[in-house]
């Protein structure tokens, strides 16, 4: 078991991070395309695109725990798992304040 793993009781289902995964996949693939049906005006052919090519449908994920809602952009973690991470002392820079 990994380390990070031990501390934390809070873990997405996989099924939910593959998901995200494949979201990201099929976004970049359908990037380009989409871009030039927007700059063309042709909407009746962008509603044909799948809808997980829109980039409106991904959404942050935590890299450690896989959750979704309090999400830190700056260090790609849930609010959760960077309180327990830097607690321990295992995110560089960061440290508690106190005064």
């Amino acid at each position: 078991m990994h380390n990070t793993q031990l501390l934390f009781n809070h873990m997405a289902k996989t099924a939910w991070t593959e998901r995200e995964k494949r979201k990201r996949k099929t976004v970049a693939k359908h990037a380009a395309v989409r871009a030039e049906l927007k700059k063309k005006g042709d909407y009746l052919a962008l509603a044909q695109l799948p809808r997980d090519a829109s980039p409106v449908r991904l959404s942050n994920r935590c890299r450690v725990s896989g959750r979704k809602r309090a999400f830190i952009r700056e260090f790609q973690m849930s609010r959760l798992t960077f309180r327990e991470l830097a607690c321990a002392g295992l995110i560089p820079g960061v440290t508690k304040a106190s005064w």
